[in-house]
């Protein structure tokens, strides 16, 4: 398939900047894969759709806060820091990108918080915007890690062109998150609600907790025309036996098995055995799915509405078939869904 196939009108005014004041109100479309119906309903709603022995695979990734704002020796001038991860822990190394980029040259060093409370120095370029820097720190690592929590913002996606305020750092956080180690939620995770997931779990719905962490990657635009060039940047997973078990148990029963996210399809998809069960896995995985793919694990999704032809959409059109997909985005368009990180919801069954 090819990428101007993903384009669709978006109207600037349906991107959600905010999130909805409970995390189970936001709206949400259930569109059924076989036959392309779409219902209009609420998130909490979506306990109508799981019985007893269903499984929801959630990514229990943690967002940590990654945006920084350093100044440069000498000059003063502010620099953004944007922690991608952790390279050595020993030596503090890290994968940064850098903003301004044109003025951070190998050897610089950088100056963070008012008291420099913690500082860097550039050892090598890996991109153009990109950086290894080591921080020169002496206490330990939980110390560092202080530090970091002090100095560090919620990472909210570029084009929410706001300062991260306290509220995000809670919000834009699933309520399952325990993992530290990603740059960006996983967002359809977001929607779950304590009292939602109790009342899940009081209807018998099993959870199987997996872990990738959400790199800068999820957000890189396509500039490829042709799909099969285009190449994801490597996140890790790691699947545990007690989630591969649970699944296998659910697939095995002929249950409803449901990735919450892309993030977790992804995971799931790059780890499927021979006999197309969930194996356990701590792996890095560089997965593309477009169209046409033979999905093993899950049979139902919970997602997002994306942004024309970006990834993430391409992903959705694979598993809910790209006629339905692309028609249900002309309908949410319509009636008003909001998109994006903040956005409205979409369970695909």
């Amino acid at each position: 398939m090819k990428l101007s196939q993903f384009k669709f009108n978006l109207p600037e005014s349906l991107i959600a900047y905010e999130p909805t004041e409970n995390r189970d109100d936001s709206r949400l479309m259930v569109l059924d894969r076989k036959t392309g119906k779409i219902e209009h309903k609420i998130f909490k709603d979506i306990l109508n759709y799981f019985d007893d022995k269903d499984v929801m695979i959630l990514n229990n990734t943690k967002v940590f806060p990654a945006r920084m704002y350093g100044n440069k020796e000498k000059t003063g001038a502010t620099i953004e820091v944007f922690l991608l991860r952790e390279l050595n822990k020993e030596l503090r190394l890290w994968d940064v990108l850098v903003d301004p980029a044109r003025k951070i040259r190998v050897g610089n060093k950088l100056y963070f918080g008012d008291d420099d409370l913690l500082v860097a120095e550039v050892v090598d370029n890996t991109t153009s915007r990109g950086r290894t820097i080591r921080f020169l720190f002496d206490g330990t690592d939980e110390e560092f890690r202080r530090n970091i929590e002090i100095l560090g913002e919620t990472p909210l996606p570029k084009y929410i062109k706001r300062k991260a305020t306290p509220e995000d750092k809670f919000r834009y956080q699933t309520i399952f998150a325990k993992h530290e180690g990603a740059v960006a939620a996983p967002t359809a995770g977001l929607h779950f609600s304590r009292e939602l997931m109790k009342r899940l779990e009081l209807r018998g719905v099993d959870f199987a907790e997996i872990t990738l962490h959400v790199g800068l990657g999820t957000f890189r635009q396509v500039e490829v025309e042709d799909l099969t060039k285009h190449k994801m940047d490597s996140e890790q997973f790691i699947i545990s036996e007690e989630a591969s078990k649970i699944v296998n148990t659910a697939i095995d029963a002929k249950r409803r098995v449901c990735a919450v996210g892309t993030t977790s399809m992804r995971a799931i998809e790059s780890a499927v055995s021979a006999d197309k069960h969930l194996k356990p896995a701590n792996e890095w995985t560089s997965k593309f799915i477009y169209p046409p793919y033979d999905f093993s694990i899950a049979n139902s999704m919970v997602t997002n509405f994306h942004t024309p032809e970006s990834t993430l959409l391409v992903m959705i059109a694979a598993f809910g078939g790209y006629e339905h997909v692309m028609n249900a985005y002309e309908i949410a368009v319509k009636e008003g869904y909001r998109f994006y990180s903040y956005g409205d919801a979409m369970l695909i069954i």
